[in-house]
């Protein structure tokens, strides 16, 4: 199978005629940063060269907020992680005692 031609035009950024490509945003938000970031706001994302291209994605990749917004996200998981991993302990901690108390019953009768 024969591979695509890339679209020779002129980048968004430096204007050059080069074979271009569209920047998608790879990332998620919290909260309202969501409608506030500069990647997520624009009404139509940009046709960048290889160079425009990879400069943009380290901006995005450096962002505070974004990377405040991913540590945040960190902190949430790790901390329903623990939740879902106490819950199972008192779960089996129940079902244990559950079944010392029906056995205790059966032995007695």
């Amino acid at each position: 199978m024969a591979t695509p031609t890339p679209v020779e035009a002129r980048c968004d950024h430096c204007k050059q005629t080069r074979p271009l490509f569209l920047y998608e945003p790879d990332h998620g938000h919290l909260g309202a940063n969501q409608f506030t970031c500069r990647w997520c706001t624009r009404e139509k994302q940009p046709l960048l060269c290889v160079r425009c291209y990879d400069a943009e994605a380290l901006l995005e990749e450096n962002d505070p907020a974004i990377n405040q917004d991913a540590e945040t996200m960190r902190q949430i998981c790790e901390n329903n992680a623990r939740a879902i991993a106490r819950d199972e302990a008192v779960k089996a901690t129940c079902d244990g005692i559950a079944e010392a108390t029906r056995t205790a019953e059966e032995n007695a009768s």
